[in-house]
C-alpha cells in the first residue's frame, strides 16, 4: 500500500516513536533511539527521567526527543506539570506531551482545566506542547470542548491517547476521533494520533483524517509493511 504524496521517509517524519512502559531499560531505550536514526523518525517519545539519556544517545541529528507530563491519568496540578515540562525542556526535550485533567472536563470544571494547559503552555514557552485528552472516556461532546479548551489555551497539539486507558473496548486512536477533532479545530492547530497505530494501512488512513503526527511503538514494522497485534 501506498499513500499518493507521502514517501516511506515522509511517513517515518510523522511518527513518534515511542517506549514509554513502566519497565523501560536502557538498552532498550538504546535500541529505540538506533531505531529512530536508522529510519529517521520524527523523534522519540521516552520517560522524563530518561530525557538526558535520549538527548544524548540522538545527539547531532535532526531525531528529536519527546516527554510526557501529568502521565498518564493527568491528576497532577497544574504547577506540577509546568514544573516536569520546564525540567524536561532544560534537559533537552523538543517537545511536551502533557495528559488533560479529565476530571476536571467531566466535572465541568472548565476555567480550571483552561489554566491547568496554559500553566504549561506558558512553562513551555517556543517548545510545542501536546495536549493528551484521552478520547477513549470521552463522548463526542467532551472531546470537542477538551479540544477546544486546549487549543485556546495555548497548544500546538491535540492529541488522542496515551495508551494507558482502561475498561473501554478502544483505548486508542480512531479515524472517527481524528476526523472530528480536524473538522473542530483550527487548521494551524495540528493532531496527533497514538495508540493502536499498528500497520501501514492505518497509518495512512489517519493521515488522510488528518493526522499530522503518528505515536507509535511499532514505527519499524509500519514502514515495512507489517501488522503488530501488541504494543502501544
Amino acid at each position: 500500500m501506498t499513500h499518493p504524496s507521502l514517501s516511506p521517509t515522509d511517513l517515518a517524519q510523522k511518527i513518534d516513536h515511542t517506549l514509554l512502559k513502566s519497565t523501560l531499560t536502557l538498552t532498550e531505550l538504546e535500541k529505540l533511539c538506533r531505531e529512530a536514526l536508522e529510519f529517521q523518525f520524527k523523534t522519540v517519545c521516552i520517560p522524563p527521567t530518561w530525557v538526558k539519556d535520549g538527548v544524548k544517545l540522538l545527539q547531532g541529528s535532526r531525531v528529536g526527543t519527546i516527554t510526557v507530563v501529568g502521565f498518564p491519568l493527568g491528576y497532577s496540578d497544574a504547577a506540577s506539570k509546568a514544573l516536569e515540562a520546564r525540567i524536561a525542556i532544560e534537559q533537552g526535550a523538543s517537545e511536551i506531551d502533557m495528559v488533560l485533567n479529565v476530571s476536571f472536563l467531566k466535572n465541568a470544571r472548565y476555567t480550571e482545566l483552561e489554566a491547568d494547559v496554559a500553566t504549561v503552555a506558558h512553562a513551555c514557552g517556543p517548545i510545542p506542547l501536546k495536549v493528551i485528552i484521552e478520547t477513549a472516556y470521552l463522548t463526542d461532546d467532551e472531546k470537542v470542548k477538551a479540544a477546544l479548551i486546549a487549543e485556546k489555551a495555548g497548544a500546538q497539539f491535540v492529541k488522542t491517547s496515551t495508551g494507558f486507558a482502561t475498561g473501554v473496548p478502544v483505548t486508542g486512536a480512531t479515524l472517527a476521533d481524528i476526523e472530528l477533532l480536524r473538522k473542530t479545530l483550527k487548521p494551524e492547530t495540528k493532531i496527533k494520533a497514538s495508540g493502536g497505530v499498528r500497520d501501514l494501512a492505518m497509518a495512512y488512513d489517519l493521515i488522510r483524517a488528518g493526522a499530522d503526527r503518528l505515536g507509535t511503538s511499532s514505527g519499524v514494522s509500519i514502514l515495512a509493511g507489517l501488522k503488530v497485534d501488541g504494543g502501544y
